[in-house]
């Protein structure tokens, strides 16, 4: 124990290292001095090219006398020393590249990544040698010039030894091999090669003047003939296939240009659906518009530093204790008592004596919470699948489950699931993981800050750290307008908007709706292509595409999963009511098969915001703590969710019975360098778009203008004279029910006089004044 006491110091010591290190502004500063040494540097050895024979030979020990010596370089006697190292005695010329060294590490503290830092910190390395070996080898010594020649002493005695080992030819040779090496595998000099034997690749559709973007035609939909080689794919990964499209049928072979293929007709199949190419040109891969794509690294999350066991053996015996007394008091006998130690929660498990109604004991819930003292009691009466009962009993000091240690964790690394989420962990310190395609949607709820907010967060960073951008995409939505911001910045990788919407993160609510309703079209859409493939899911179909048993010159596509998060939906609701609610219900009750999935967010988890057809739709839910036993039963159809601590302390439903789990923590700062990371790579031109929904213009209703309610005049110059039109105010001033009020407002709305519906707004009165009405009214009589 006192090695222990003795050791904390020390750690403490490293602890405030680490985190000093990891600070921002010291990595600022770090950018700061590398900036400047590079500068320095520079100068120096410019000065040194004119100043070497005055210069070279400078010894470090002079580099901090006194005035007597004095050097001409404009660095002073550290520059010079500086030069005559790099310049006389190493490299020579090739000097230069290490003030660039430091630049690219300045620019990746400051994460502007243009490219790869260590890449091309190693590349730059290796050239420095290769550089310094050739100057040598062709120029010698010089002479003397620049103290050892172009190349420097590394230079010039490397390329002797390897003359008198090899040759000049031999030299020559090796030098060109590693010459060659390099650019083939430090450069994209392959890819540029294919292209020009491929007329269909991407790279010869245009170049772009942004280095990060894949330019192709019509977001990558690029039709080409058949040929020898594989076909480019796109955003939407149209394969392409042959322009030649006679109907196929069984033992069919086709020849072009010396490439014969047989097509298989396939039971059931139009064979016009049927890819040509599907032989000749393998499996297609939707991923190569973006083959050099890096899923972000564990580097860029936290690890919140704990030990693993945070409930004392005190603790553990003092709420045992309790719980055994608390039950004594009213005559239940326990024969056994098990505790399993979770981040947030302990979960002790007893064996009541035989005889002992369970019922007893769950109404004893309140008492053993007064007893411990403790909030967050809940009971589970019995434990499915166990012959016990469950006690949860939050911990004095509970854990932090940091997203870092879920993502890396076996369980998620090794799942094999289209949509893996791992969303934090149980009370017996399991991580867990859950497929979204197989929920199929999401309802997450709970009050201000009990944890949803970073529950979506670790919903959002499951999906990227699993997924590639060509299968999968987001529709976010955020009322509030700053929790989805951040993913703004993977708008070209990851996000899925309406051409006309100029932000990919949706929070205007008329663009909200619009959007829904254009995920509605493309789920009809989608369904078409599933019949005319004669499959059953997104699985299926997809399975066939990449076998190229389909025909892109006929509509088919590469379909990726489409993931829509909702934050707020309370406010949409209340905003725009049924105009929300409508597409929301198709989309969850059909949007299953063809690979859209809902994942919906609120804080007030009220009868009046998740209706009833919601929650029949969304069968997997999250609650996190609520305020009342009436919310709890509105998100789980029991209680549990109102006996939550918070901080991140969730259950999770998608069957019978909750799990308790505690949702792992990512933080703004988390968010923001893994999105930095992924929009700092290529992408594609732009987000995935979807396709508008044309709306019909003029009113929808059919109303007759020859019959009239005997109110139509009045509530006509009602609406005008308080530049209202709201059918409340007609029911309230003229007295009249609210069918007849509703019909009045449409009859309004035919004449001209009142806008359209809009949702829970007022309709826009279209009549200023009196005497323009009193047109309108002659004209009709």
């Amino acid at each position: 124990m006192a090695k222990k006491k003795k050791n904390k110091p020390f750690v403490r010591f490293l602890g405030s290292l680490v985190s000093f290190l990891k600070d921002d502004r010291f990595r600022y500063a770090m950018g700061i001095v590398f900036l400047l040494a590079a500068v320095f540097m520079i100068l120096s050895f410019i000065s040194y090219l004119f100043n070497w024979k005055t210069d070279q030979d400078f010894e470090w020990a002079k580099v901090f006398s006194g005035p007597d010596i004095r050097v001409e370089n404009q660095g002073g006697k550290l520059g010079a020393w500086l030069s005559d190292q790099f310049i006389n005695r190493w490299f020579g010329v090739v000097s230069f590249f290490f003030p660039g060294i430091l630049v690219i590490w300045a620019m990746s503290l400051y994460k502007i990544r243009v490219f790869n830092t260590w890449k091309a910190v190693r590349n730059c390395l290796i050239l420095i040698i290769l550089l310094s070996i050739t100057l040598g080898l062709v120029f010698g010594d010089a002479s003397g010039i620049l103290g050892s020649g172009p190349g420097g002493q590394h230079g010039y005695f490397l390329s002797k030894w390897l003359l008198a080992s090899m040759g000049y030819f031999g030299t020559v040779f090796l030098l060109i091999i590693c010459y060659t090496a390099m650019l083939l595998f430090s450069t994209n000099f392959l890819e540029w090669i294919r292209a020009q034997k491929n007329p269909f690749s991407n790279t010869t559709m245009g170049e772009s003047e942004d280095p990060f973007i894949v330019t192709s035609k019509e977001h990558g939909d690029i039709p080409a003939e058949i040929t020898d080689t594989p076909p480019p794919t796109g955003h939407t990964s149209d394969a392409p296939a042959t322009a030649n499209e006679s109907p196929a049928t069984s033992n069919e072979s086709t020849e072009k240009d010396g490439v014969e293929m047989t097509v298989e007709d396939v039971s059931g199949t139009n064979p016009d659906d049927l890819n040509p190419g599907e032989g000749a040109l393998g499996e297609y891969d939707p991923t190569l518009d973006l083959p050099k794509y890096q899923y972000p690294p564990l580097s860029l999350l936290k690890n919140y530093d704990q030990d693993d066991t945070t409930v004392t053996n005190e603790e553990l015996i003092s709420n045992k204790n309790r719980i055994v007394e608390t039950l004594g008091n009213y005559n239940i006998k326990i024969d056994k008592i098990k505790a399993t130690i979770g981040p947030t929660v302990t979960l002790y498990e007893i064996v009541p004596a035989p005889g002992i109604r369970i019922s007893k004991i769950k109404s004893l819930e309140d008492d053993i919470a007064l007893s411990l003292s403790a909030l967050g009691i809940r009971i589970i009466a019995p434990i499915p699948g166990k012959g016990t009962i469950g006690i949860e009993v939050p911990n004095q000091n509970p854990r932090i489950v940091s997203m870092k240690s879920i993502l890396a964790s076996k369980k998620f690394q090794d799942a094999e699931m289209e949509l893996a989420i791992a969303l934090g962990k149980t009370i017996s310190n399991e991580t867990f993981v859950f497929d979204l395609t197989k929920m199929p949607h999401l309802l997450v709820a709970g009050a201000t800050g009990q944890g949803k907010s970073v529950g979506l967060n670790a919903i959002i960073a499951s999906l990227l750290y699993k997924n590639h951008p060509a299968r999968l995409k987001f529709v976010m939505i955020d009322p509030k307008k700053v929790e989805l911001s951040l993913y703004s910045k993977i708008e070209r990788h990851f996000l899925a908007k309406l051409p006309e919407s100029e932000e990919a993160i949706i929070t205007n609510t008329q663009h909200v709706i619009h959007t829904l309703n254009s995920l509605c079209a493309e789920m009809d859409d989608r369904y078409n292509l599933l019949k005319s493939a004669q499959v059953r899911n997104i699985k299926e179909y997809n399975g066939k595409f990449i076998n190229r048993k389909l025909n892109p010159n006929k509509g088919h596509r590469f379909l990726p999963f489409i993931v829509v998060i909702i934050d707020e939906f309370a406010d949409l609701i209340m905003t725009a009511g049924r105009e929300i609610e409508h597409p929301i219900s198709r989309l969850a009750q059909l949007a299953r098969a063809i690979g859209i999935h809902l994942v919906i967010a609120t804080q007030r988890p009220t009868t009046n915001i998740i209706t009833g057809v919601i929650k029949a739709n969304f069968p997997a839910r999250i609650a996190f703590r609520v305020t009342s036993m009436i919310d709890s039963r509105t998100i789980l159809d029991g209680s549990g969710a109102d006996h939550l601590i918070g901080r991140g302390d969730m259950l999770f439903l998608s069957g019978s019975d909750p799990i308790r789990l505690q949702c792992a923590f990512i933080d703004g700062p988390e968010i923001d360098d893994v999105t930095e990371f992924i929009g700092g790579q290529k992408g594609y031109p732009s987000a995935m778009m979807l396709n508008p929904v044309e709306e019909e213009g003029g009113s929808s209703l059919e109303v007759d203008l020859d019959k009239r309610d005997d109110k139509f005049e009045e509530a006509a110059r009602l609406v005008v004279q308080h530049q209202q039109g709201s059918t409340s105010l007609i029911q309230r001033k003229l007295s009249l029910g609210y069918n007849r009020a509703g019909r009045i407002v449409d009859q309004l709305e035919a004449a001209g006089i009142l806008g359209q519906f809009e949702g829970s707004k007022a309709r826009q009165v279209l009549v200023q004044d009196e005497f323009s009405l009193e047109q309108i009214l002659s004209n009709l009589s």
